[in-house]
């Protein structure tokens, strides 16, 4: 076993003894601060904002405090193992960054997503790459190094492009595919529509489309030469609303472990199981798209449940360390995190993310220390308990 990720406290706390103090937050309230001081307002309102007035995503967060870890002593938590197996792949932890669909704009350069890959390459923690990307997504596993990287696909009307898509992300050597089910159209975001900012409408994010040869081919003129027809196009063929039927057709395109985002309801779950997925991820995009919906967290026992040893990935609201433990325990089999790596990236680029997954980590290996639980597999839903809210 390695050192422990708890260990990063140690680093801070030697490097005080040089006078050294953090160079980023170590809270999730200054790094959003800090992060919208950081960001242009539309870049800052579509990353941080949701749909609607915005509960469910506010929900998304709140869920986790109705939770608490019940501690366990005499248990002599000296190592922790926080490894897990998934699609084939050792992992050191059970957290991965979730797919960000504009993590290419929040990088002070304007390539967060080769940023984001050079995290995982630093940390072991997986990347998934958002088909909406600033470069190329060969470009960005190029950046990966040792570490694994999944493609997100959001499912284009033309079959063909798909087809390329998933083939692209094969040969550049991703583990698997994820596609996301509830966004073939966008939500209602008050935030992007008071600013009348869409991003993609001005180009941006689509160098995944750009430098398709299906996509290409399509164009009477290429990108580079007519760029708004070229965005034109991504307009008319970037959403499908996928049924059943369309999912054998999905499976057939890859070898590689199919994932299928979005999924809340045990009977999607069960569906999805029997037409032959790898695994299931348990979402609600974080609240981004639809508002009035219950927080993911609820939603995730049952979808173990009926996933019934199938993977589970979860993410929506996760913040902390703690949040991490707690999305464990109520089985899920690996955790996404979202806006604080996006927040981290502004700050700091790759060295900004870093600090964010280091100490995220490190907060979920304390936990388990303290409270006595050396291993995954010893955090249960007999771990935790309802908490009174207290206020």
């Amino acid at each position: 076993m390695g050192q422990p990720f708890g260990s990063y406290q140690n680093e801070i706390y030697f490097n005080g003894l040089s006078g050294v103090v953090p160079q980023f937050p170590m809270d999730f309230a200054e790094l959003e601060a800090r992060a919208q001081a950081a960001l242009p307002p539309s870049v800052w309102s579509y990353v941080a904002g949701g749909a609607g007035d915005e509960r469910t995503q506010r929900a998304n967060v709140a869920a986790f405090d109705g939770w608490g870890l019940v501690p366990r002593m005499f248990v002599g938590a000296a190592e922790r193992d926080l490894s897990v197996e998934l699609f084939g792949m050792s992992l050191p932890s059970p957290v991965f960054m979730a797919p960000v669909g504009v993590i290419g704009l929040c990088s002070q350069d304007g390539h967060g997503d080769l940023a984001t890959a050079r995290a995982a390459a630093r940390t072991g923690v997986p990347m998934v790459a958002s088909t909406l990307s600033v470069d190329p997504m060969e470009q960005v596993a190029a950046e990966l190094g040792d570490s694994p990287g999944l493609f997100q696909l959001y499912t284009p009307t033309d079959r063909e492009l798909a087809a390329s898509l998933v083939h692209r992300a094969e040969q550049a050597g991703y583990k698997g595919i994820v596609v996301t089910l509830d966004t073939w159209i966008t939500g209602w975001r008050p935030r992007d529509l008071a600013t009348a900012n869409f991003p993609q409408l001005r180009g941006h994010c689509l160098a995944n489309y750009f430098s398709d040869p299906v996509f290409r081919a399509s164009l009477e003129r290429t990108p580079e030469e007519d760029p708004q027809s070229a965005i034109l196009r991504w307009v008319q063929i970037f959403g499908n609303p996928l049924t059943w039927d369309d999912l054998p057709w999905l499976r057939s395109l890859t070898a590689l472990p199919l994932i299928v985002k979005g999924l809340c309801h045990p009977e999607d779950v069960r569906r999805a199981k029997d037409a032959g997925v790898d695994g299931v991820y348990c979402s609600n995009h974080g609240g981004r798209q639809a508002n009035g919906g219950l927080p993911a967290l609820d939603a995730l026992p049952a979808v173990v449940d009926a996933a019934d040893g199938l993977p589970v990935l979860f993410d929506s609201g996760i913040r902390s360390g703690a949040d991490i433990v707690k999305a464990i325990a109520l089985g899920a089999s690996a955790v996404g995190i979202g806006r604080p790596y996006a927040y981290g990236l502004a700050l700091g680029g790759t060295d900004g993310i870093v600090h964010v997954l280091r100490s995220l980590l490190a907060e979920a290996d304390l936990i388990m220390a303290v409270d006595g639980y050396p291993a995954l597999a010893r955090l249960t839903r007999e771990s935790l308990q309802r908490v009174v809210q207290y206020r």
